[in-house]
């Protein structure tokens, strides 16, 4: 790549994180940019969306507006929270963020890179709302799944593996079946597969919500330890504003469709977020009052 096309793409992408209605203060002066995520310090932001909007074919084949120019800048090392009723297009926009989605209009940067020309994909890693194990294979076997696809050593997904497995707290359950696991122990193995990439960024699109009440609160305790052990950009969709409250250091409300974002709020409180103390339920009232 030629230094003119690359001062092409870091002017774009710096454009990008200056016009972001929500662009944090820290992010007032242009970004430098680099190419991936694996590179070490970079300012861009983890995330720079602006202006994406989007399209579905709905009944009778008339167009159906999900997205409406959506701006959102989210800082690297920060968790935050895709918040809002159903339909209002949450997943699409972490679909859009991933790559899996593309946006009929508007630009995402990843690490500072346009989305289309980003290189590092392995550093972002997305963990569905279903557990997706395979049945027939062992807890090691299921984490270690999410390395097979490149050519990294047998030796080297082995020590990975063991390693995510044991971050979660199941290495005493490596081989054990997927049917043989209590369902807070299915979603460990399947954050531990999110893990084991060693990711830069982690797009979670509700991970917890078919567990019960106990074992998701022990499940955002996890989180929250290994987010402060293996610090990384973490995108979660959520309906629960109590969860939002609990995990996000900023909650991003979106309204029904087409969603927009009706407001950023930063969630000003020290960890842990004890729900029925008064500071936290306020936030809880005030977010419940956005959707």
């Amino acid at each position: 790549m030629t230094t003119r096309k690359k001062t092409r793409r870091a002017d774009a992408c710096a454009s990008v994180v200056k016009s972001s209605s929500f662009a944090s203060s820290a992010m007032d002066t242009p970004a430098v940019v680099q190419q991936t995520c694996a590179d070490a310090g970079h300012t861009s932001p983890a995330i720079s969306l602006t202006g994406i909007s989007k399209h579905f074919a709905g009944a009778g084949g008339e167009p159906l507006e999900v997205l409406k120019d959506i701006n959102l800048t989210i800082a690297e090392h920060t968790i935050v929270g895709l918040l809002g009723a159903s339909g209002s297009g949450k997943s699409t926009l972490l679909n859009i963020i991933s790559g899996i989605v593309k946006p009929d209009r508007g630009r995402v940067c990843i690490c500072g890179a346009a989305s289309e020309e980003f290189n590092d994909w392995r550093a972002v890693s997305y963990m569905f709302q279903e557990d997706r194990l395979l049945p027939w294979r062992t807890a090691i076997r299921n984490v270690e799944f999410g390395l097979e696809a490149g050519s990294m050593p047998k030796a080297e997904r082995t020590r990975r593996t063991h390693e995510a497995l044991q971050l979660v707290d199941l290495n005493s359950f490596e081989d054990a079946f997927p049917y043989q696991l209590s369902g807070g122990m299915r979603s460990r193995v399947a954050l531990a597969r999110s893990l084991v990439t060693e990711p830069r960024i982690l797009l979670m699109d509700e991970p917890f919500s078919r567990l019960d009440a106990q074992t998701r609160v022990l499940m955002h305790q996890e989180l929250l330890r290994i987010h402060q052990l293996k610090p990384m950009t973490i995108v979660f969709v959520t309906h629960d504003v109590e969860e939002a409250v609990v995990l996000a250091d900023q909650v991003a409300v979106m309204s029904p469709r087409p969603g927009t974002i009706r407001e950023v709020v930063d969630i000003a409180l020290a960890r842990p977020r004890d729900p029925t103390l008064p500071e936290v339920t306020s936030y809880i009232q005030r977010l419940r009052a956005l959707i």
